[in-house]
């Protein structure tokens, strides 16, 4: 599956006749929405700001980029175009525990990986909606007929679907019936994991006094990854506070999955703490919940 921006933008490459396209976000979340933090787009690549200084941002879903020699030739436009940008950089910060294999090359986004998607949204020329949740797609009179939530259905050529595989699964009309009874079977063997993310914002002058950008931890129930994402992107300011994401670990994700937002947040930041003593109080958290993070099994379609 790919991300629905690059999606819009190979459709705008192959010299198609004049089209619109459209992409519909399920996010920001309510509570995103009411504790004032401000929307962005990226899905699992999103980048929420803080609503004291919008200049403050942190990576909640993928960190950083890795390319590997097979995708370094096979996507070597995207990088090439990425770099010149400006929009990638190579990662230079130091990430403690990281494993590399040989000819990878880790880069970073310094305003946010959200940029990534945001760039080929607007090369694209899609236009985005947010807070819309697909519920079904019917085939009507040879267009494809998208029903959400809220609002009234719209009609599209061709739709292109890059969410999760169990949230395709669910949806209802004509494209239950397009899916056979092998491709079903396949991909209801796709498996997930699930973490969670807490996105810390500080006030500015905080200094975080740790010699690492990031830091994989092996040895704790609840927390297995901490950026410092500033420093993680070389982007520190006297005039913006520094932010932290810390990643739990899949078995502690399972265990809350269905707890509260906020039950959860406090047990994070407990065992941030035990980690980290001695942290400055943040002005402003995010906690977010990555029901389907990263897929464990997949199915091939190469």
């Amino acid at each position: 599956m790919k991300h629905g921006s690059p999606c819009s933008r190979r459709r705008a490459e192959q010299r198609l006749p004049p089209h619109s396209c459209a992409l519909f976000e399920k996010g920001p979340h309510g509570d995103q929405i009411a504790s004032g933090l401000l929307p962005d787009h990226g899905g699992r690549m999103a980048t929420a700001r803080s609503p004291c200084n919008p200049q403050s941002t942190v990576d909640l879903g993928a960190q950083y980029i890795t390319r590997t020699p097979h995708y370094a030739k096979k996507h070597q436009s995207f990088y090439d175009e990425l770099l010149a940008h400006g929009i990638l950089k190579p990662l230079t910060s130091p990430i403690e525990g990281m494993v590399m294999k040989e000819g990878d090359c880790n880069f970073v986004a310094p305003q946010g990986l959200s940029s990534i998607v945001k760039h080929y949204l607007e090369e694209s020329g899609a236009e985005v909606s947010f807070r819309h949740r697909v519920t079904q797609i019917n085939l009507r009179n040879g267009k494809w007929e998208v029903s959400k939530e809220t609002g009234s259905p719209e009609r599209f050529d061709i739709v292109v679907l890059t969410m999760p595989v169990p949230q395709i699964l669910q949806l209802r009309g004509d494209i239950a019936n397009l899916i056979s009874e092998c491709q079903r079977q396949q991909l209801e063997s796709v498996r997930y994991s699930s973490r969670y993310a807490l996105g810390l914002f500080y006030e500015a002058g905080t200094k975080i006094d740790v010699p690492w950008a990031g830091q994989y931890i092996t040895s704790n129930p609840c927390t297995r990854f901490i950026s410092i994402d500033n420093k993680k992107r070389n982007i520190e300011s006297s005039e913006v506070g520094p932010s932290l994401v810390v990643h739990t670990t899949v078995p502690f994700a399972v265990s809350y999955l269905e707890h509260s937002t906020e039950d959860v947040r406090e047990l994070i930041y407990q065992q941030l703490e035990s980690v980290l003593p001695g942290l400055p109080q943040p002005v402003v958290t995010k906690c977010q919940k990555w029901r389907y993070s990263q897929d464990s099994k997949n199915v091939s379609t190469e």
